[in-house]
């Protein structure tokens, strides 16, 4: 499948199949993440896949997400911050928000490639996800990635138009070239 299918294809999905996917796909696309653009090339991202079941039921309600607890598997991506922003300082934080965006997009086409299916999830109490998983005091949890087989075909999205967001030259200008001025 191409780039711009994939992209188009990616949809949050959070009813799955009761199969459990093959672990070591899941691992194919957390290497896709290394591929991702960073700062200084500093790679600050660390994943934690999660299979025991309690753990994961433990996730879903750090979360406050049910769907969660329905998967074999769980992706935790954390942040290490200590290169990066003393490279950076303050800059830094930004750095690190950018990159595990751009990290976590090609995990997501690969899942998406791999027909595995996931939602992004972001909402979670960051102690209880840092206490259930052992994870540093000094590490961010960016996220989590509950993963199985789609239950269904994904409804068909609809997106915004590509006129509502792009702008020429400077802010709220909608021609590429501006019309020149009349003067009186």
């Amino acid at each position: 499948m191409g780039v711009e299918r994939l992209i188009k294809a990616r949809r949050s999905i959070r009813k799955f199949k009761s199969s459990k996917p093959n672990w070591r796909e899941i691992i194919e696309c957390i290497d896709s993440t290394r591929y991702a653009p960073m700062a200084g090339n500093n790679f600050s991202l660390k994943f934690i896949l999660v299979d025991d079941e309690v753990k994961i039921q433990k996730l879903a309600e750090a979360a406050q997400q049910d769907f969660i607890a329905e998967t074999k598997y769980v992706v935790v991506v954390c942040t290490t911050p200590g290169r990066t922003e003393t490279a950076y300082g303050d800059r830094g934080k930004n750095y690190l928000k950018q990159q595990a965006g751009a990290a976590i997009q090609n995990f997501l086409l690969r899942l998406t490639e791999c027909k595995l299916a996931t939602c992004w999830v972001g909402h979670f109490i960051d102690e209880q996800v840092k206490d259930i998983l052992n994870i540093p005091k000094e590490i961010e949890v960016e996220a989590m990635f509950p993963i199985g087989y789609p239950l269904e075909k994904p409804k068909e999205k609809r997106y915004i138009d590509l006129d509502a967001v792009l702008y020429f030259n400077k802010y709220g200008n909608k021609k590429m070239k501006e019309e020149p001025k009349i003067s009186a």
